[in-house]
């Protein structure tokens, strides 16, 4: 096993632990370790929440999810040598569940989490459907997940971090704040927001010191959306085998990585999409000196994928095309084909007895695919959503019978609040 450069003790909080990571973007961070080049290392996470949600059969805890405190992430860790321009070569060796501990109230011990969040607290991509807090328990068995809250569907787990990426530099975190806080501004009432600005409150910023805090806190990026250094991509194939190659913005390009998942859909859609956990990543790292000009990559990651995805033989699959609910037709608009393939998704799955919500659960956390099929013929863009067959109980495809009914058991747990 690689040497452990980021432990985490389950009994403590994130704040308490020997070493304590960040959870917002600054290039002033200071890094908790310092690793060279050809160096391999083990890296423990935190889920995003730091135990927040619970396992149990309430959605109040994700109702009132803290959105401020998030992500968790470990690190900064430095890589000796690294200079802005280089690419940093990041091997993802393996990655998996909290070791060792099968069962206890972390996410990551034996079981995991999806959920919907409510429109007032974050939403999510079908948020006006969908506008009430719901949640999934997963519970794992090895690679495979199965939920008393979603029955008759079990699949195995394609384990990833859904947020990686180098420290920006101080020029690049400026026009982030810059255009986001643009965007704000044209609809600064929207519910949900347009755009996350700085927020100091329940900000975490490693060892800096206190006499930076203020000022760096009010500065930092909030790590919720994928920006030009990779972070909270949620790319589901980021998986075991997969090298990245992330571009470095300042001196040690100071990695940090978290938010990992047991499984997930293309689009991580419920915005609590995937199979949310705690666990440990082991990484190679390497350089490539003036990689960002050589190889054209002046911003955001480029990735070889991992190998050791679920294999499926047999989908069904949902189109959308760029149509609103209410007739309205829009200008390719891809966004909306999603949206309109996974509701058709949605749809199809609660003729065999899911409500809704299990559905819209199942299209987060399942190894969906999805797929942007047609972007040139005017006015509509067609997207389409892919759902192994094999993940379910019972046989999916359409037929001269009808649809099967499944006993949906209690259904997902909704919070009314």
């Amino acid at each position: 096993m690689p040497e452990v450069i980021f432990p985490l003790d389950s009994s403590k909080k994130f704040e308490d632990q020997e070493k304590v990571g960040h959870n917002r973007w600054h290039p002033e961070i200071p890094p908790v370790a310092t690793v060279k080049p050809g160096d391999s290392f083990r890296v423990h996470c935190r889920e995003w929440f730091d135990g927040a949600i619970v396992n149990d059969d309430s959605a109040d805890d994700i109702l009132n999810a803290p959105l401020k405190t998030v992500h968790k992430l470990s690190g900064p860790f430095r890589v000796e040598g690294a200079k802005p321009g280089d690419l940093l070569i990041v091997d993802i060796l393996d990655v998996g569940p909290i070791p060792g501990e099968d069962s206890g109230p972390l996410a990551g011990q034996g079981w995991g989490y999806t959920g919907i969040f409510a429109k007032r607290n974050g939403g999510g991509f079908l948020t006006d459907q969908f506008p009430g807090a719901y949640k999934a328990i997963w519970d794992f068995r090895g690679q495979i997940a199965t939920s008393r809250h979603v029955p008759g569907v079990s699949f195995a787990g394609l384990i990833h971090p859904g947020l990686m990426g180098t420290a920006p530099s101080a020029e690049l975190l400026a026009t982030w704040n810059r255009r986001e806080q643009a965007l704000i501004d044209t609809d600064p009432n929207r519910v949900p927001p347009l755009a996350l600005p700085p927020e100091p409150e329940f900000a975490v910023l490693g060892s800096l010191p206190e006499s930076e805090y203020a000022r760096v806190a009010g500065e930092a990026a909030r790590t919720a959306p994928p920006r030009e250094n990779g972070g909270n991509q949620d790319i589901k194939n980021l998986s075991k085998g997969t090298r990245v190659f992330y571009p470095v913005f300042v001196d040690g390009a100071n990695l940090s990585l978290g938010d990992l998942h047991f499984s997930q859909g293309d689009g991580e859609i419920t915005f609590c999409g995937a199979i949310e956990m705690g666990g440990f990543i082991d990484l190679h790292v390497d350089l490539i000196k003036d990689g960002m000009s050589t190889y054209g990559v002046s911003e955001n990651a480029i990735f070889l994928p991992g190998t050791v995805d679920p294999r499926f033989s047999e989908w069904i699959a949902f189109s959308g095309t760029s149509v609103t609910l209410d007739g309205e037709q829009r200008y390719l608009d891809s966004h909306l084909s999603y949206q309109r393939a996974c509701l058709h998704a949605i749809d199809y799955l609660t003729k065999f007895g899911y409500s809704p919500e299990q559905a819209y659960l199942i299209l987060g956390a399942a190894p969906i695919e999805g797929r942007l099929s047609g972007v040139v013929d005017i006015p509509n863009a067609c997207a389409t959503v892919y759902i192994p067959t094999s993940i379910f109980d019972f046989d999916v495809r359409p037929s001269a019978s009808g649809p099967a009914q499944i006993d949906p058991g209690p259904g997902a747990p909704h919070s009314a609040g």
